[in-house]
């Protein structure tokens, strides 16, 4: 895995990328939709299609507008990843292989006062 380190301008940070290694001074607004999986509004709107293709392909796409990264394009197999089960199943399971399984917590109960309301 390549990564790409943007030193300054709109888009610092790491670009991970495959086979290369780059490491850039400042960027320009010009320079960022030149860089490989960055597409600028424009050409990501008339080229979806291809996009598409390169997500799958080569993995999350990044779409600049007005030369800033605003957003990442990524596959339904990778959010699907990210996202995870929220079905709770997990919690479940880690509750219910928790060592102290069998402690039980008593939880006091306090009066709470109660306001005279009128009507």
């Amino acid at each position: 895995m390549t990564k790409i380190t943007l030193e300054a301008g709109p888009a610092r940070g790491v670009v991970e990328m495959i086979g290369f290694e780059y490491h850039l001074g400042p960027v320009s607004k010009k320079t960022i939709p030149n860089l490989p999986n960055y597409w600028p509004l424009q050409d990501a709107k008339s080229r979806f299609s291809e996009l598409v293709r390169r997500v799958k392909r080569d993995g999350p796409q990044h779409v600049t507008l007005r030369g800033r990264e605003e957003v990442v394009v990524i596959s339904a197999a990778e959010f699907r990843r990210l996202k995870g089960n929220q079905s709770g199943e997990a919690l479940i399971e880690a509750l219910q292989s928790s060592p102290y399984r069998e402690v039980s917590i008593e939880v006091p109960r306090m009066a709470m006062p109660i306001r005279d309301l009128e009507l």
